[in-house]
């Protein structure tokens, strides 16, 4: 078993992303666990910051806990999202997230299983977010 205090939730450090399979600023503070089987850590989008389109294995849940942005599964219209509001990204399913043009987001972020990347998110996948 694993705790981390309230206390140690405030000292943890962002580091920035160096992946390449963002668009902006993006930094990660990573949390309690990570293997093959689940990763937990919180992500910072600055402004007008996102992730490329990626899947993951047995699905992912974000607590969005800062600020705004927005989540959208492959074929579908972009969903505004903002602080307090929980996502839960099925299985397999294709989608990004980020933050919104004029708002930095920060999300918990609760991955099961593996991850597969795809391309960047295309200026006409963004035509709904401005």
């Amino acid at each position: 078993m694993a705790i981390v205090t309230a206390a140690q939730l405030r000292e943890l450090s962002f580091t920035k992303e160096t992946l390449g399979k963002f668009t902006g600023d993006v930094f990660f503070s990573q949390m309690i666990h990570k293997d093959e089987h689940i990763s937990i850590l919180d992500v910072k989008f600055s402004p007008c910051s996102r992730t490329d389109w990626h899947g993951h294995e047995k699905g992912q849940l974000l607590q969005i806990t800062t600020g705004s942005g927005w989540v959208c599964d492959k074929g579908e219209e972009p969903r505004k999202i903002s602080a307090g509001d929980v996502v839960w990204c099925p299985p397999g399913t294709i989608h990004w997230h980020g933050s919104a043009d004029d708002s930095l987001m920060i999300h918990r972020a609760i991955s099961f299983g593996g991850m597969d990347w795809y391309e960047s998110v295309s200026e006409d996948d963004l035509k709904n977010t401005h």
